[in-house]
């Protein structure tokens, strides 16, 4: 070879070397950071949960349940092709321990017969109706329907398939309560949710807009009249990683942020929030497919701008376990649902741009947001380089094999700790499962997550991306329901974060 070409080639590969090198180091040092941001989630957490279980003998929640002066609740229930458990998940939305609430089922279209299981359950009768239009709606109410005979407080309204925003907002313009609690047709909530997740609506009323609870994965759990009744860990793998991931993520995670003020996500599958409030900032988005995460965004922008005397307000979560929800039994169903998830993340993260960074929104624009963006959206594009970049730097010499063991440890062993010591605050807090062999598969769920579902996951999440950049049709998909019936194991489901 030319010695000017070989040093041009010698040049160009130590330049590659060591650019390899740096992007390897930087891997490692992302790894560091998003997994010690998690386990500060953690320790945050943790403070907030021993806070919480020193007041719980005087939470007063019997107080509040025969109280006059507890604020009564609008119960928003979206359905789409439900048949196969609506009428179950009503009648336990209706024996739910709280003084005044109201169930309004709003029933987006369904073609599998939802409106006629409701109609047969609770003697339905259409009533001539005019939907106030608080908020702006897509789909047209075709007709309303109560109950023939006795008080029973449900109402049902039919309308033109438009989306569960669309059908959240219907619901939201029916409520005749200053709370609205938003809640999936397949989630099962406990006895005490309502009044768990009030609580702070009556403790500090002139300051909470919002309330988010925990969302437990109900797979593998006993369920008895619409009440989970033994909690239990999936026997299958798949369903193991998710457990550990809720822990983590939703439970931890979101506990940690709302004790410093930063909550930005309450879950679609159970929120309250203060009805007037949500009119203000104009309900939920049909546009954005992570409408539940939007709005909370949009209620911190609203709240901000409003000028300074509104901005001592709060956003909570709820540590208790209160509502339980059926997640993905197959890999499927899971692609699906982490691309959903992605992309509404991407695309709320897009609309709110301008507060990323912005010092008029505090902490949710100094560090909650930027937070999202560096260790939520990016994670999955870090991972998957790392996959890439960090063995190649091994096989071509750029770094050397003890690197790689580093990587492994920053990236996964780090990250398992961060898992074990969720699950350790979790069972020191509320003890949810009795069996030591459930307590295992959530240790061996914290233990192969890191074997195939991580990478996975950042797959879909990066095809998530990639669809709210390219403007992709908005595809929800259809889900196999199994129904909740009594004494029934949960199995497969719907997907809900």
């Amino acid at each position: 070879m030319n010695p000017a070409r070989a040093e041009l080639w010698d040049g160009a590969l130590g330049a590659l070397h060591g650019l390899l090198a740096l992007c390897d180091t930087a891997i490692i040092l992302y790894f560091l950071a998003i997994n010690t941001g998690y386990l500060v989630l953690n320790l945050l957490a943790l403070a907030e949960i021993v806070t919480r279980l020193r007041r719980s003998s005087f939470a007063g929640y019997e107080d509040a349940a025969g109280s006059p002066f507890t604020p009564p609740i609008s119960v928003i229930m979206p359905a789409y092709n439900e048949a196969a458990g609506i009428t179950e998940a009503v009648r336990a939305m209706l024996l739910l321990h709280y003084p005044a609430f109201e169930v309004i089922v709003v029933d987006d279209g369904s073609t599998d017969g939802t409106l006629d299981a409701l109609t047969d359950a609770f003697d339905l009768a259409e009533v001539d109706h005019v939907v106030p239009e608080d908020i702006p709606m897509r789909g047209k109410v075709t007709s309303l329907h109560l109950p023939r005979g006795g008080p029973v407080p449900v109402v049902v309204a039919r309308k033109d398939n438009g989306g569960k925003a669309d059908a959240l907002n219907v619901g939201i313009n029916l409520a005749r309560y200053p709370l609205v609690c938003m809640v999936d047709a397949d989630s099962l909530l406990d006895s005490q949710a309502l009044l768990t997740v009030a609580k702070p609506f009556s403790s500090d009323p002139l300051r909470v807009v919002a309330t988010g609870g925990v969302v437990g994965v109900a797979n593998g759990c006993t369920v008895e009249a619409g009440r989970v009744v033994e909690a239990r860990v999936p026997g299958d793998l798949l369903g193991r990683a998710q457990v550990v991931e809720y822990l983590r993520g939703f439970f931890l995670g979101r506990t940690g942020w709302s004790r410093v003020g930063g909550l930005l996500i309450i879950a679609g599958a159970f929120g309250l929030f203060r009805r007037d409030v949500v009119v203000a900032v104009g309900g939920m988005d049909p546009d954005c497919i992570g409408e539940d995460a939007e709005l909370v965004v949009r209620l911190h922008r609203h709240m901000r701008e409003q000028g300074r005397r509104h901005r001592d307000y709060r956003i909570v979560f709820v540590t208790e376990p209160i509502s339980w929800s059926e997640a993905p039994s197959t890999l499927r169903v899971l692609a699906r649902q982490r691309r959903r998830w992605q992309r509404g993340l991407t695309e709320i993260l897009l609309k709110h741009r301008r507060m990323i960074g912005n010092p008029r929104y505090g902490r949710i624009g100094l560090v909650a947001l930027p937070f999202y963006v560096l260790f939520e959206l990016a994670a999955p594009l870090v991972e998957l380089a790392g996959l890439v970049l960090v063995p190649l730097g091994v096989l071509l010499g750029a770094v050397h094999t003890d690197f790689l063991w580093r990587f492994l440890l920053a990236a996964y062993a780090y990250a398992m700790v961060v898992s074990l010591v969720s699950m350790a605050v979790e069972e020191y807090a509320y003890h949810r499962f009795s069996r030591w062999r459930d307590v295992w598969g959530a240790f061996v769920g914290a233990t192969v997550e890191n074997f195939g579902y991580r990478q996975c996951t950042a797959w879909w999440r990066l095809r998530g991306m990639w669809d709210a950049l390219h403007r992709a049709p908005q595809v929800w998909g259809s889900m196999a329901r199994s129904g909740f019936g009594p004494h029934q194991r949960v199995r497969e489901g719907e997907d809900r974060p």
